[in-house]
């Protein structure tokens, strides 16, 4: 295997997940700058060697440069990591296009369909930067975990081989292995789907009805994720790897995920805006369940449990109406 290029990386977005692949790379050998929005944050970051309000059990490498101005970070920067929420996507790769050199490739961690549009990441990233080397990253993963280096896999996908095995080989090490792979499409789809039937799972969990309803949850949400990204050009065997399978199990099954316990105060009797309070950072999920239930209906795709969280979340529907009308559902067979 040929020598990894420790070349300088930025990381644009400093939540939690920004935060600890920022971390990861910087573990990695790569000087890496961590930029954000707020400077007031940047600077108790720098001055902590922490991200105090996201991720406060996970100490800076030596590597890892917290940058609060953006010019210094391009000066340096050989490749740009983004990782933002979905709906702040779209901002940032045209408030950062100009700023980008031509050689510059861009990577993102970002998961979900844009809510305006209907678009996956990797269609708004070509219409904000046109022709440019650009890479997913996503699968099962938690930020506290991997800012705690313990074992993780991913999966990072794009049409550039050569940036794929780059970026794939940048951050893996002795506890993180990136597998590359060309599928977009599927990969995106995952990210967005997995996060709505996790609120449905949780939903479920905090009504408890065990984990019989959760692995039904599970089995057919996975159906569901195939339906829609195989309409939309992903490729089957995606939804059965770690973009899949594997970050709708994690997602559906650990309390670390935000969508889940969402779910689950949902689920229990909590309304949409006190489970949000609860939560205090972004749920995907919530926004996702709109795109992906407009982009379904569009396509014509049957997706019934993230039709019924879409209910739930964003015209009130009861919830025990929702687990009534999955369960009346009409007998069919199972491939379908």
């Amino acid at each position: 295997m040929p020598a990894v290029q420790r070349e300088p990386m930025a990381v644009i977005g400093a939540g939690s997940w920004g935060t600890a692949l920022a971390i990861q790379l910087a573990r990695e050998g790569h000087r890496t700058f961590l930029w954000g929005r707020d400077p007031v944050q940047l600077h108790a970051m720098r001055v902590a060697r922490r991200n105090a309000r996201y991720l406060p059990g996970a100490e800076f490498p030596s590597g890892l440069v917290v940058e609060t101005d953006l010019s210094a970070v391009f000066a340096e920067a050989h490749d740009v990591l983004v990782a933002v929420p979905s709906h702040a996507f779209r901002e940032t790769l045209a408030w950062l296009h100009s700023r980008l050199r031509p050689e510059m490739r861009v990577a993102w961690a970002t998961k979900g369909f844009e809510l305006r549009t209907g678009l996956l990441p990797h269609q708004v990233a070509r219409e904000v930067l046109g022709p440019r080397a650009t890479a997913v990253l996503s699968g099962p993963t938690f930020a506290k975990e991997v800012g705690a280096g313990l074992p993780t896999a991913m999966t990072v996908a794009s049409h550039d081989a050569a940036f794929g095995t780059a970026l794939a080989q940048a951050i893996s090490g002795p506890n993180f292995r990136v597998y590359t792979q060309t599928d977009i499409v599927g990969v995106e789809v995952g990210g967005a789907v997995k996060n709505v039937i996790a609120i449905g799972s949780g939903i479920a969990d905090g009504m408890g009805f065990g984990a019989n309803t959760r692995v039904a949850l599970i089995t057919r949400g996975l159906a569901e994720m195939m339906r829609l990204g195989l309409a939309l050009g992903g490729v089957r065997e995606t939804f059965m790897g770690l973009a899949g399978l594997g970050d709708l199990v994690l997602t559906c099954t650990d309390d670390q995920s935000r969508n889940r316990r969402f779910g689950m105060a949902l689920g229990s009797g909590r309304s949409v805006g006190d489970a949000t309070r609860d939560i205090d950072q972004v749920v995907e999920g919530v926004p996702a369940a709109r795109a992906v239930y407009e982009v379904a209906s569009q396509r014509g795709v049957d997706m019934p449990i993230c039709g019924e969280v879409y209910r739930i979340l964003h015209e009130g529907g009861p919830v025990r109406a929702a687990v009534q009308a999955l369960m009346g559902r009409e007998i069919r067979a199972e491939t379908d």
